[in-house]
């Protein structure tokens, strides 16, 4: 049966959340106080030394790698654009892409919260014939996509106003309550579904 460790180790746990939370804090610290150029170097080598950390303690790298790939990426495009605020670019992009993404799949009849289940337990898609099934995958998807569309438009509004401060703030503060409740919803859909599953094939043997 899945739990709220399995999704939660998958994601970094805790420990991944902070982490990430750290190399935007100190390109905010660091541009605030020495420039653009040495916050976007602070903000790469703090995500550089995540990985690092992680590694030592033999960690999964994973999310500290996808991490450190996505810092190099932000601190690209603000260094070619020379604003602070492009650091948060790849970000707003991202949300906006998993947003579409998540909403298509509800559209397909194919609720990515669902196919990504199976595809990590190595099961088939049997829920897709399932009615009660689909439903609760539907809502665990369509619960995902408000958060991204939640987080895209509001560092949307603070990237428009050029509040790099606020960008960090909104950043950090809507990965704790949102990722919970999204994982609450993605937690009771995959019981739910598997226990009906379960339960279903009990009764036909």
């Amino acid at each position: 049966m899945p739990s709220e460790t399995t999704f939660w180790e998958r994601a970094g746990g805790l420990t991944g959340l902070i982490q990430s939370s750290l190399p935007p804090t100190v390109l905010v610290l660091t541009n605030n106080w020495w420039g653009l150029y040495p916050a976007i170097a602070a903000a790469v080598g703090a995500a550089l030394l995540v990985t690092v950390v992680r590694a030592v303690r033999r960690e999964s790298l994973r999310p500290a790698f996808g991490g450190f790939v996505g810092v190099a990426i932000s601190g690209f495009l603000a260094a070619r654009s020379g604003e602070a605020r492009d650091f948060f670019l790849a970000d707003i992009w991202w949300y906006l892409a998993a947003f579409v993404l998540l909403t298509l799949s509800l559209l397909l009849r194919r609720p990515l919260v669902g196919v990504a289940w199976s595809a990590m337990q190595g099961a088939d898609m049997w829920w897709r014939h399932d009615r009660p099934s689909l439903r609760r995958y539907d809502l665990a998807t369509a619960v995902l996509a408000v958060v991204f569309a939640v987080r895209f438009l509001v560092l949307q509004h603070f990237y428009e106003q050029n509040q790099v401060g606020w960008l960090t703030v909104a950043k950090i503060g809507l990965n704790y309550p949102l990722w919970a409740v999204a994982l609450l919803v993605a937690v009771w859909a995959v019981r739910r579904a598997d226990h009906r599953h379960s339960y279903c094939r009990h009764a036909v043997s």
